[in-house]
């Protein structure tokens, strides 16, 4: 059994990478220690490095496809972590879970149309409904006893209107692992209402102990018919720089409209070749190593729980069931959003995302990435604690 270094402190600067050398931008300053992006801090496994350097030797890097290798380890992929049977004919591909969400929302409702968010959730979810002329409606998430819960007398009202409904699966920034009763009421509330359930899947290889994840598409045919599954190894195995997601669509008329834009009207269909060699060298490989990651990411969990319960009880966490974000509750600061912001950037010295861009029910939160070695979150705590201290 292989030993892997996730407290190897590796310097990420002047790699053009965007949780490093873009801090600026975003935080006014880059004296903060960046915990926002959500992409690890921990080397990609050497079983995909080895596998792109073995490609690099043959040295002709022009078009080409993938083969029906990169189905076949998406299928076995799901069918050992999660025991769904996949049809190789239902994948399809994208750049990326933002443009899959972006180009389902063009092939398969038109200007005007109404899709539902749960926030506070994943904010690019809006700019997918708002940017392309369709029309936002939220069924907020309730926190109640230190978990985000659907509201499901709010969708059934909601649901009358709408035409699609984008579910963040596990829940970011939340981290909530819906259960199948859970994820079985939504799915009929959308059904008996004709509307059309994409749902967001990258984080779902992040679940944590006494948890399981739950394909939605997984609970039965009419709820598959309906269902469009978006997911990547991005998330899984820090793979986000090489652009390679995948869409499991069951409805033949849902993935042709799909494929259609993808491969007609866009023309982005190619992808790139590291990308999937990449992930068929991740599900082929990775089980070991990401059962190892998750070990260590919920040990920092579990530190970032014990720490603010010991130092700064002013901060609640919201204990994450699945991903490597945590959804901090910093209500009894009694700080306004603005001050909020600049307390932490300010004072503490941290770049951690603002609650308020992921919706309705975001204010007086923050999202920290806790995907890196445990020195940078007890830092991170640390500077927290003393900035604190000095009020």
């Amino acid at each position: 059994m292989k030993s892997y270094n996730f407290d190897e402190i590796i310097a990420r600067e002047n790699t053009d990478c965007v949780k490093y050398d873009i801090r600026k931008l975003f935080f006014g300053t880059e004296d903060v220690i960046p915990m926002w992006v959500a992409d690890m801090d921990f080397r990609t496994p050497d079983f995909i490095i080895n596998a792109i350097k073995d490609r690099l030797q043959h040295e002709i890097l022009g078009y080409t496809f993938r083969g029906k290798d990169f189905n076949r380890a998406i299928i076995d992929w799901m069918k050992k972590r999660h025991n769904w049977s996949v049809n190789k004919n239902w994948v399809s591909f994208s750049p990326g879970v933002v443009p899959a969400v972006n180009m389902l929302v063009l092939s398969l409702t038109l200007p005007g149309d109404k899709i539902i968010v749960q926030p506070p959730v994943y904010f690019p979810f809006f700019s997918a409904i708002e940017k392309n002329d369709r029309i936002i409606i939220e069924n907020p998430l309730k926190l109640e006893n230190g978990r985000l819960n659907m509201d499901f007398d709010d969708l059934i009202t909601k649901a009358k209107d709408a035409k699609m409904m984008i579910i963040s699966h596990p829940h970011n920034p939340g981290g909530s692992v819906w259960t199948k009763q859970e994820l079985t009421k939504m799915a009929e509330i959308c059904i008996e209402n004709d509307v059309i359930m994409v749902s967001d899947e990258i984080h779902s290889d992040l679940i944590f102990p006494e948890q399981k994840h739950i394909p939605l598409a997984m609970l039965g045919n009419d709820i598959a018919n309906q269902t469009i599954t978006c997911n990547a190894p991005s998330k899984t195995f820090n793979l986000a720089g090489l652009a390679t997601s995948y869409l499991i669509i069951p409805n033949k008329n849902y993935l042709e409209k799909y494929n259609e834009t993808l491969n007609d009207k866009l023309h982005i269909n190619m992808g790139n070749i590291f990308g999937a060699i990449a992930l068929q060298s991740a599900y082929a490989n990775g089980e070991e190593w990401l059962d190892k990651l998750l070990d260590y990411v919920w040990k920092n969990i579990e530190f970032v729980e014990d720490f603010c319960k010991k130092h700064i009880p002013q901060i609640k966490v919201i204990k994450p069931e699945s991903t490597y974000m945590i959804w901090l509750d910093c209500r009894d600061m009694a700080m306004n959003g603005d001050e909020l912001k600049d307390f932490f950037i300010k004072k503490a010295r941290l770049g951690f995302n603002d609650g308020r861009t992921f919706g309705t029910g975001g204010e007086g939160f923050m999202r920290i990435n806790v995907a890196c070695p445990k020195a940078t979150v007890k830092q991170a705590m640390d500077q927290l604690r003393d900035a604190l201290k000095s009020l």
